[in-house]
């Protein structure tokens, strides 16, 4: 019998961190067998954020994923990961939601159940895990491990004793960012073991280089399950690579017993299948010892440089990075994993690209300063939470008892549409692309994001002309784009902002052949009408107009034509990079024109709302 047991993360984190969780079910099913035969003790294949990237963007249906990877993969454990009583969404739910969104993803196929908190609060750990036992299934309790003035040994020690209490079967200590070192490593897995008397299970990314000595200490010291990911997908913001971790401690004591051969059969495979994915690589997932100062997860990396490229903010990368610790600190230190790290990261986003901190902050921010994800681990910046909540009341109860059963008020909204439990869970965690996906499967319109063919985005030194509205078609797909606006112009890229079939894009635009005409020449460029065309928003001119702080897409309208208003109200709510960013009126005055509805793609050059001073 192996010494030590090794789960395989190359379905679930190992794409996660590299490209941004766009791989598909039809990728992972055809290596199924080669998988199931290896003898892991589990495969991370769901959970995390490949069911928000299967609605959102495969537009595959994640509990599908599930069923057929579960016929798939027979003899093997199959282990997600839960955010605890945010589930996969980037909030709390009510309890009933979480005992069912459990049940269902057990009866779908899920054995191991990683339940962690972001916050390490161990009141939101409590419903989901005794669901886990509930349901008969294997119940992982899990550290995120972090460091900062208020995280140590005893701290975690402390927290392991609690999950232990709580009667999970293993510990596992998430380092999401790879920042434990080995020889920190050998001394929590030594004082846990023991405080307790359960399996240690440890987790731990390559980002910084130190993932592969951080497990062989842990090993050591009594941990006898580690997390690793098959070659092809493994390293940098991913995790150590399995081959090289299996070779490591063949021979000896805590030998595997898994066949390398057959590993690396998988990881041929899987070379092939990552070249498909080649738009999504970034060149932020590789070893990057900035991580032991801005502790940004690699689960997180690949995506926000995705979202960065979105925003065509991708040269904001390394400012932004800068600033994700001066967020934490301000917020109380808390660990960065989901949903915390997005809720940081896309704050640190906000703050550069407004070119101010905290002028516009994300609803998720204000929910954590309000006590509404659950207790900060470290002093809060009283002047950053006074400037995003005022004197809104700060809970101290465990968030979910604020929040009644919503299981039956969510089945109602979506009645008609969704035809299973698994369908109203699904609207549940995101009820706007959630409701949009049920909607286009019913109409059967559902198709994945384009995966580029190798090559397509190669410069053309020729010039291009264009109009500003347009439909192309590429490989039988017809596309319809619109040029809704264009930023400054006295930059050497110029970003321009378009629509793509309804979603906002924002390119950057390098001039390579303008041509200067003399002034007053018969042929000089007439300038375009100060008006917009027809079904365009108008452009933002005056301190009135209420803008976007980037480009995303109109959640909720919060004002009326005629209403009166101040300055600092809120009057739009737009999700930009997965979270909401409350939009708010730049003065006092009463509101005349309203330019946009709820499920309009906006950019930051549109003038959404007027406001007209009293």
């Amino acid at each position: 019998m192996a010494k030590v047991h090794i789960t395989d993360l190359v379905l679930r984190d190992g794409h996660q961190s590299l490209i941004a969780t766009r791989m598909r079910t039809e990728d992972m099913l055809p290596i199924c067998g080669k998988l199931d035969a290896v003898g892991f003790w589990s495969l991370e294949a769901w959970g995390g954020a490949t069911f928000d990237a299967c609605v959102r963007f495969l537009r595959e249906d994640p509990w599908e994923r599930l069923r057929k990877l579960r016929k798939a993969l027979p003899n093997t454990r199959i282990q997600m990961l839960l955010r605890g009583q945010n589930l996969l969404g980037y909030r709390n739910y009510s309890d009933d939601v979480v005992r069912a969104f459990v049940q269902k993803s057990a009866d779908n196929g899920v054995d191991v159940f990683r339940v962690f908190d972001a916050m390490n609060d161990l009141r939101n750990l409590k419903v989901s895990i005794e669901s886990v036992k509930a349901a008969g299934k294997h119940a992982e309790g899990t550290l995120c491990y972090t460091t900062s003035p208020v995280h140590d040994i005893p701290h975690f020690v402390g927290l392991a004793k609690g999950l232990a209490e709580m009667g999970c079967d293993t510990i596992a200590i998430k380092d999401m960012a790879g920042l434990l070192t080995p020889y920190t490593a050998f001394e929590l897995v030594r004082e846990i073991r023991t405080a307790t008397d359960l399996p240690i299970h440890t987790h731990s990314h390559a980002t910084s280089g130190l993932a592969h000595m951080t497990h062989l200490k842990a090993v050591e010291a009594g941990a006898r399950i580690i997390d690793t990911c098959v070659g092809a997908f493994a390293e940098g913001a991913s995790h150590p690579t399995t081959q090289s971790l299996v070779a490591a401690l063949a021979g000896t004591e805590y030998d595997t017993g898994l066949s390398l051969p057959l590993i690396e059969e998988i990881s041929t495979y899987f070379k092939e299948v990552r070249r498909k994915y080649w738009q999504f690589e970034s060149a932020f997932t590789g070893t990057d010892t900035r991580v032991l100062i801005n502790q940004v997860p690699g689960g997180m990396i690949s995506n926000l440089a995705n979202q960065l490229k979105e925003q065509g903010a991708i040269d904001q990368m390394d400012a932004v990075l800068e600033e994700i610790p001066r967020v934490r600190q301000d917020l109380g230190y808390p660990p960065l994993v989901t949903p915390t790290s997005q809720i940081v990261g896309t704050q640190a986003a906000l703050n550069v690209l407004t070119g101010e901190r905290y002028k516009s902050v994300t609803n998720e921010v204000k929910l954590y300063l309000q006590g509404r994800y659950g207790k900060a681990p470290g002093h809060v910046n009283e002047e950053v939470r006074k400037r995003a909540i005022g004197d809104l009341e700060v809970a101290t109860c465990r968030p979910a008892d604020l929040i009644a059963d919503e299981l039956d008020k969510l089945r109602g909204e979506i009645e008609g549409l969704a035809k299973s439990d698994e369908d109203v869970l699904t609207y549940a965690m995101f009820p706007e692309i959630g409701k949009t996906w049920l909607q286009e499967r019913a109409a059967g319109s559902l198709k994945p994001e384009q995966l580029l063919p190798p090559g397509a985005l190669q410069e053309d030194s020729a010039p291009r002309y264009a109009a500003d509205e347009f439909k192309i078609t590429l490989h039988g797909e017809t596309y319809h784009i619109k040029l809704s606006g264009s930023g400054r112009s006295d930059a050497a890229q110029r970003p321009y902002f378009v629509s793509i079939d309804g979603v906002s894009e924002e390119v950057l635009v390098e001039s390579l052949n303008e041509v200067a005409v003399s002034a007053g020449s018969d042929s000089a460029p007439r300038k375009a009408a100060a008006a917009p065309a027809a079904g365009q928003k108008p452009r933002a001119s005056h301190p009135g107009h209420v803008t976007a702080a980037m480009p995303g897409t109109i959640v909720d309208v919060l004002i009326s034509i005629g209403q009166t208003v101040k300055a600092g109200d809120g009057v739009l709510v737009i999700e930009a990079m997965k979270m909401e960013n409350e939009v708010q009126a730049p003065i006092a005055g009463v509101v005349i024109s309203i330019s946009c509805k709820k499920g309009d793609a906006v950019t930051p050059d549109m003038a959404l709302v007027e406001i007209q001073p009293e």
